[in-house]
């Protein structure tokens, strides 16, 4: 079994079991993107609709639902990662986690509303929510730790990128989709019908990555370590015991979720603030534009990395260019010009994007493969749970007496964002090794 892994990872050629892997793991993240997106997409809307319509903190606690499905993911990667992934399979976990995680995100599209139902349409919305987040939890870690196991070091970032971009992906088909929902209805049936169309498509993606999981290949790592009788049986014990690795990469990911929050998962909400006679169509066709071009950023971020190799190196060069480009790009957002604010706000995605290409690789790559869909979905949901209030934050902030504006908000976060991801850059170990493949470790 071993010389099978070392064979596959020494081939030039991706062969069609590597693809279905990556594929599978693609799919979860396309999921993801769709899903996500869709809610932060109708979050102004559903504000109306799941709270009273004079309810002035009605959009704060809309978004709220982020932090819902953020605990819940934690929760969901921590059990399903310890009790699934490394014990029975990456493949098994998959194939659960997006059956559970498509279909609560498709019954989101029929709850009632506060009109009809009062504050039970808002716990509905609350609970459906966090079913998601358990499913979802298990996606990162049981994709990350499939896809990345059997390819070789040099090729390892730029897939992981290609297999990160499903959620930019999916976020893009998402901004499609609503904004051609969108045009062939009128405002007036926002509150109605667009809202409930848009999360009824989640089942699409959904079935799709169930149909790809169907004709995937368990990873050989995980095979050989079940061959050989070496899978643990707590993972999560072997998980806390690399404490150094976990607090490094836990700050480094906290602060790119949190960058990531507040810009991609924002700009919908805060371009409609901006310039609030656009329409939501508008809105959504120049959103698409930003996320195709953070598509193109992690792109470019995996095949920097075949070039530059080192993660650590790789991810810090695009954070200090991301840390630099701040204040020119803060000018360029509040000029009062909108397409010189798609244009920043494209610029800030593409370069974001492309430290997020690294990510896969690094943290399969610095956990023992024991523990290792265990350790990536404590640490990734484990750091969206403090990203997942970035909005909520930024939105609080604005209205008191500590930052005063949006703006004035929204900049201070994007550099409490940056200095923790460069704080985790700094205490991190390189993972990468020539000599020495990790993930085999």
């Amino acid at each position: 079994m071993t010389d099978k892994i070392e064979n596959a990872a020494k081939s030039d050629k991706i062969n069609r079991t590597q693809m279905a892997q990556i594929l599978s793991a693609f799919s979860g993240w396309l999921m993801d993107g769709y899903t996500s997106i869709a809610y932060v997409v109708v979050a102004v809307t559903i504000s109306g609709v799941f709270f009273p319509s004079n309810f002035s903190d009605s959009l704060l606690l809309t978004f709220l639902g982020l932090a819902v499905g953020a605990v819940a993911r934690y929760l969901g990667s921590i059990t399903l990662g310890n009790f699934l992934g490394d014990k029975l399979g990456r493949r098994k976990m998959l194939l659960y986690s997006i059956v559970g995680f498509s279909f609560f995100s498709f019954l989101i599209a029929f709850l009632p509303t506060y009109k009809t139902a009062g504050y039970l349409a808002t716990i509905m919305l609350y609970v459906l929510l966090f079913l998601v987040g358990i499913f979802a939890g298990a996606e990162y870690s049981g994709g990350t730790a499939l896809s990345m196991e059997a390819i070789p070091q040099e090729k390892r970032v730029a897939v992981g990128a290609f297999v990160q971009s499903g959620y930019g992906v999916g976020f893009f088909i998402l901004l499609l989709v609503a904004s051609l929902v969108s045009s062939h209805f009128s405002p007036a049936q926002a509150d109605t019908l667009v809202w409930r169309v848009i999360f009824a498509t989640t089942i699409i993606p959904g079935l799709v990555a169930v149909a790809i999981r169907f004709l995937t290949h368990e990873s050989p790592v995980f095979e050989e370590m079940k061959s050989k009788n070496e899978i643990e049986k707590a993972p999560i014990e072997g998980t806390f015991s690399q404490t150094r690795t976990l607090v490094s990469a836990f700050l480094l990911v906290a602060g790119l979720l949190l960058l990531n929050t507040i810009t991609l998962s924002f700009y919908p909400t805060f371009l409609h603030q901006l310039y609030p006679l656009l329409k939501s169509s508008a809105d959504d066709l120049y959103n698409s534009y930003i996320d195709l071009i953070s598509l193109v950023g992690v792109w470019i971020g995996g095949i920097s990395a075949l070039f530059i190799f080192r993660r650590k190196l790789t991810m810090s060069f695009f954070s200090i260019i991301f840390l630099i480009s701040l204040i020119p790009l803060y000018y360029l957002v509040f000029s009062g010009n909108l397409a010189y604010t798609v244009i920043a706000f494209s610029i800030q995605a593409f370069i974001e994007a492309a430290i997020f290409a690294s990510i896969p690789a690094f943290l399969s790559e610095v956990f023992s493969k024991s523990h290792r869909t265990t350790a990536i979905g404590f640490i990734y949901n484990g750091a969206a749970i403090p990203a997942s209030f970035g909005i909520s934050a930024v939105l609080f902030f604005s209205s008191g007496k500590l930052f005063g504006t949006t703006k004035t908000s929204w900049m201070a976060f994007l550099f409490i964002g940056a200095a923790i991801l460069l704080t985790g850059l700094i205490l991190s170990k390189e993972s990468s090794n020539r000599d020495n493949d990790p993930i085999n470790n």
